[in-house]
């Protein structure tokens, strides 16, 4: 064997070779042995579980777009152009929201946007003197295709907080608001609904409540005096996602037993937040 061989690399090469190619091997080329490396960071305690979730969440928010996640507009709570503060104010008060599309001759027109703090002014005696075109304030149009990750930098410059999406022939086919993207990174971000630490249930009216979806089923059935049975799934969010029969959306409801459930809040993993209406026997 001819160790000269000039075809055949020399021991020096062979030993720098030896100590490189883990180095080499170590930097990613491609996004999925980019995730690969930040789990074996996670493995090594380089960073905990939650740092890991929200970077993998990172990395899918420039994939996904605006349409994966968008309120579609037949579930948009909106308020009309032409109704009254007394008209507008159950709606705003049933919903919780702070900022409503407002609407012209059907829903795929929105003309602007309402803020429900604009609306303090004109309780009470100065009811008569409301014009929506004194509070209405413009609105961010957005397509469908618009990534999430360049969406969030222009709500971050703008400093706006809701977007209507608009299909290929320029109505609105639903919204979408800097909660929605964010919720995608770091999941539920509660403000709201004012929960009190440690709380799960809050009572917003008589028979309405706003749950979160990780309540226990031993809990919820506590808190109603129910006996949904907890041998499938062990929280609500899970009880309704069974009932479904699919991963839902914001504003799908359903209906089990006595109860109403509708999401508040849902991102691409998980329900994270339910409206609960109690029917009438």
């Amino acid at each position: 064997m001819n160790d000269n061989d000039p075809s055949k690399p020399s021991p020096l090469r062979r030993f720098l070779g030896r100590i490189l190619k883990p180095l080499v091997q170590a930097e990613p080329e491609t996004r999925e042995q980019l995730v690969q490396v930040l789990k074996q960071a996670r493995t090594r305690h380089l960073m905990d579980g939650e740092a890991l979730s929200m970077m993998e969440a990172v990395l899918q928010v420039s994939e996904l777009r605006v349409r994966d996640i968008m309120i579609p507009r037949a579930r948009m709570v909106v308020v009309e152009r032409d109704k009254s503060v007394e008209e507008l104010l159950p709606v705003i008060i049933e919903s919780a929201h702070s900022r409503f599309p407002v609407i012209g001759d059907d829903r795929s027109e929105v003309v602007g946007i309402l803020l429900a703090k604009d609306l303090l002014q004109y309780c009470g005696q100065h009811s008569s003197a409301f014009n929506m075109r004194d509070v209405l304030r413009s609105a961010v149009f957005v397509p469908e295709s618009k990534r999430l990750n360049v969406l969030l930098k222009e709500f971050r410059v703008s400093r706006n907080h809701m977007a209507i999406v608009i299909d290929e022939y320029g109505g609105a086919a639903g919204l979408i608001t800097i909660e929605d993207v964010l919720e995608q990174i770091v999941g539920e971000i509660e403000d709201e609904y004012d929960f009190d630490e440690g709380a799960y249930i809050l009572k917003r009216g008589k028979d309405l409540y706003t749950a979160k979806a990780h309540t226990t089923i031993e809990d919820f059935n506590e808190f109603f005096g129910t006996e949904f049975d907890d041998d499938d799934y062990d929280t609500i969010g899970g009880m309704v996602v069974n009932a479904l029969g699919h991963l839902p959306q914001r504003g799908e409801a359903v209906e089990i037993g006595d109860f109403r459930f509708t999401v508040v809040r849902a991102d691409s993993r998980k329900v994270r937040l339910l409206n609960i209406e109690r029917l009438p026997s």
